[in-house]
């Protein structure tokens, strides 16, 4: 909770950044290098690992949750599998870790499957298999793979009807209603078309039913994603990356979310920290306490950011979005282990050990 308001972080991940899970050599490299970049460079000064071989590690579970739970204002975070095989060993947020959570924190988890869509049959399959066994909230794509001896950057779009839409079609039949995309944010020195948001509104157009989450949202391509908003009433946009951007890049930050608000005002909009990318508290706390945008951008969102867009963006639009009873789960982590610690008080930044939990 932040000042008594319900915060949902819509997305998280527990990386194995570890050197021993590059498969793909030097783009595995290259993308690890990129997030550690990412993570050193808008972290703010008391709240960043201080060490590449502190950051690039294999992160276990707990050591997420306390990070959210526990030394920052989230109530209830989403997880992802990532579905990056051909770069990483076990996806770089494997199956079996979001299983674990799955299993270890019901009342403080959602969790997306993750596939690869250019796998073809073999990725339906892996879809029912995640579902049979993480009753997932939603599926999280990748615009790219990496594919074969010379491991090729190789593209798809969301309104290929041979690609994907069999993969949402199987969603929709298991029950799966949202469907988060990364765009905006290239991973790494690839091309850039897989990465923009044109290909949105042919899958959105062709599966009303199913809601598309735009992750990395405002991160570039400001007004193509701010027409998405406004044209399809199934469009959204997480803010992953784009929301760390406030701690030292504050300007950027409020050009970006100038331009979602200008489209279609603060309904479409969801707060996403990316953790362990970066540390969750102090986006959330600037944002929160002390972020309005300035006059010039007034003018060009047609708004101001109010204590009520705030609790919007914070949680309000993922609880309606995700079909979350804020009230029940309010109840179901009152006195949990984390709820505790934090009582305790004395929190210091990346503060984890095992003893903690013991």
């Amino acid at each position: 909770m932040i000042d008594g308001n319900f915060v949902i972080d819509a997305v998280t991940h527990a990386y194995n950044l570890h050197p021993t899970n590059y498969r793909a050599g030097k783009y595995a490299e290259s993308l690890a290098g990129l997030i550690w970049g990412l993570h050193s460079g808008l972290s703010g000064d008391t709240h960043r690992v201080p060490t590449t071989e502190g950051f690039l590690k294999n992160w276990s579970v707990r050591e997420l949750a306390h990070l959210l739970f526990v030394e920052s204002g989230v109530d209830l975070a989403v997880h992802h599998v990532l579905p990056l095989e051909t770069l990483y060993h076990d996806g770089l947020c494997s199956f079996e870790k979001t299983l674990e959570i799955r299993h270890r924190y019901p009342n403080r988890f959602l969790v997306y499957a993750g596939v690869d869509p250019l796998r073809g049959t073999a990725a339906l399959d892996d879809l029912e298999r995640q579902f049979e066994a993480l009753k997932p909230s939603g599926l999280k794509l990748y615009p790219a793979a990496w594919l074969g001896d010379k491991f090729r950057h190789t593209g798809w779009r969301m309104d290929d009807p041979s690609i994907a839409f069999p993969l949402f079609e199987r969603a929709q039949k298991l029950g799966i209603k949202n469907v988060a995309v990364h765009k905006g944010l290239p991973m790494g020195a690839v091309p850039l078309e897989p990465y923009k948001v044109d290909d949105i509104g042919g899958a959105a157009d062709a599966f009303p039913e199913l809601n598309f989450e735009i992750v990395h949202g405002g991160m570039a391509f400001l007004d193509e994603t701010g027409m998405q908003l406004s044209l399809f009433p199934n469009v959204y946009v997480n803010l992953e990356v784009t929301g760390a951007l406030i701690v030292k890049r504050e300007r950027w930050f409020a050009e970006s979310l100038a331009a979602l608000l200008k489209w279609a005002g603060p309904e479409k909009i969801m707060w996403g920290s990316g953790t362990v990318f970066t540390h969750p508290h102090p986006a959330l706390h600037k944002f929160w306490h002390d972020f309005q945008l300035p006059d010039d951008l007034v003018q060009v969102a047609g708004m101001q950011v109010t204590p009520d867009v705030k609790r919007m963006i914070l949680g309000g639009n993922y609880a309606r979005y995700a079909g979350v009873d804020v009230e029940s789960v309010k109840k179901s982590i009152a006195n949990d282990e984390f709820s505790q610690l934090k009582a305790r008080g004395n929190i210091q930044p990346y503060g984890y050990h095992e003893g903690l939990y013991a």
